[in-house]
């Protein structure tokens, strides 16, 4: 018997595992169970790192995929809900029964009261099986299947969401470094023009006004630089939450990089049929008012007849030396026809019909969502773009400025007030450049994942850069 059980579990798991996507692990390339529920040390995520001391991004999307507890419950969500198409199934099957009994009879005849006792014992079986329905079974089946293509579908929403946000997270803190490097070279130059404004004034061709100006303009860029060094150890926090480890773990990763600007996007319209074909929230509103279609198809038949075999068997062994045994067994057909529920069964049928319209609305809400978001996120991408240019055009032409300035001032024919325009320039032009290659990156990130295309790296994450 315990043998059976274990076979029927094997079997079950076996068909879950056949309609489930692959566990986190399984799909950011490395194959093995579901991790367990423990979270992550900073050991573990060091094994990820390269020799460089630096973690690419695809190295902490295949990390955060293997450890995060949102993929790991939406994953259990849609293995519970194969489980529940299988539940469905067996409504199909007949349903079998094995008893085993003993006990004591007393039986008194008549008005003679004549008494009769016996002990007995034997095992009995009961079989019952729904042979016709019309369509009740089936539309529960179609049901538990639209639920579990939403659990899938909601596991890939998470996926896709959880990569967006570590791309977030990791990107802001590139960007954080990248600007306070740049802040690190405006210091450098306002000390550098500190310097000159101090030696002008030991030569007598230089007021202390000027003096205590370039100190001044020294004073501010290093203030901005203390608060952008806070600033990239609150996002280098961020990355560590993101991808599911505590934030006192200390992440280094990748420096911003360049961004090529030369790959054309598609056309609005094929952004937007791509996301309705691919968005896995979409698909997910679709098969959940899929469900609600195939539930309330299920109510509609609960009122019509059904037909069902019942049989049992019985052996009973009587314990008096020397009586037989008895065997007892029976087979019917019945047939079921409801015929008053109270109207209940006319109100459920309305409730669920209503429920069916309400999520197919709901889809249609979702299609208008997602369409918003491919045209938001596309002119997003077109705009961060065009900035990104317009930047590296401002970063050259302030340096240039600046360098101007500063030579001007260094051979006696500019102000210090010129200089410390033109340095107050360039840093603005640096912090601009910066923050436009971040929001490219950012917007670039956005408008995959709207169109459905953001999943996880194709191959493991020590062996696929980013």
């Amino acid at each position: 018997m315990a043998f059976s059980a274990g076979a029927c579990v094997t079997v079950a798991e076996r068909r879950i595992d056949g309609d489930v996507a692959p566990s986190p692990a399984v799909r950011s390339g490395e194959h093995r169970p579901a991790p367990a529920q423990t979270g992550p040390s900073q050991e573990v995520l060091a094994q990820v790192a390269r020799a460089g001391g630096t973690v690419s991004l695809a190295q902490l999307i295949g990390f955060a995929l293997r450890t995060s507890p949102a993929t790991r419950a939406t994953w259990s969500d849609a293995r519970a809900a194969a489980a529940m198409v299988g539940s469905k199934r067996s409504a199909f099957f007949p349903q079998v029964e094995v008893d085993g009994n003993i006990g004591f009879t007393h039986q008194t005849f008549g008005l003679s009261g004549i008494q009769f006792e016996y002990k007995s014992w034997g095992p009995s079986a009961q079989l019952t099986w729904l042979l016709l329905d019309l369509g009740t079974r089936s539309s529960d089946v179609d049901e538990a299947q639209a639920l579990l293509a939403a659990a899938n579908l909601s596991h890939d929403t998470q996926v896709a969401d959880l990569i967006l946000g570590v791309e977030q997270a990791y990107t802001q803190y590139q960007g954080a470094k990248a600007l306070l490097a740049a802040q690190k070279t405006s210091v450098g130059e306002a000390q550098t023009n500190y310097q000159a404004a101090q030696e002008r004034r030991r030569a007598g061709v230089a007021t202390a006004a000027d003096v205590l100006q370039a100190k001044t303009a020294l004073s501010q860029a290093q203030l901005q630089l203390q608060l952008l060094d806070g600033q990239v150890n609150t996002l280098r926090g961020a990355v560590a939450t993101s991808v599911g480890v505590p934030a006192t773990v200390n992440i280094e990763v990748e420096d911003l990089p360049q961004v090529s600007l030369e790959t054309q996007l598609a056309r609005i319209e094929e952004l937007v049929a791509q996301a309705e074909r691919d968005r896995p929230e979409l698909a997910r509103a679709r098969a959940q008012a899929g469900a609600a279609q195939s539930h309330a198809d299920s109510v509609r038949w609960r009122g019509w007849p059904q037909l069902v075999l019942n049989a049992n068997a019985q052996r009973n062994y009587f314990i008096t030396q020397g009586a037989p045994h008895g065997d007892n067994y029976s087979a019917a057909l019945v047939l079921r026809i409801p015929l008053f529920t109270g109207f209940k069964d006319s109100f459920d049928a309305v409730q669920a019909e209503e429920q069916a319209r309400a999520a197919m609305a709901r889809a249609e809400s979702v299609e208008q969502q997602v369409i918003l978001q491919v045209w938001s996120s596309y002119h997003g991408v077109r705009t961060a773009a065009q900035r990104v240019r317009t930047a590296q055009d401002l970063l050259a032409s302030a340096s240039e400025s600046e360098q101007m300035a500063a030579g001007r001032y260094k051979e006696g024919v500019g102000s210090i007030l010129d200089v410390l325009t033109a340095q107050s320039a360039l840093a603005s032009a640096r912090a601009q450049e910066v923050q436009a290659r971040g929001d490219w990156l950012l917007s670039v990130a956005s408008l995959a994942h709207d169109t459905g295309s953001l999943g996880p790296p194709a191959q493991s994450p020590e062996k696929s850069p980013r």
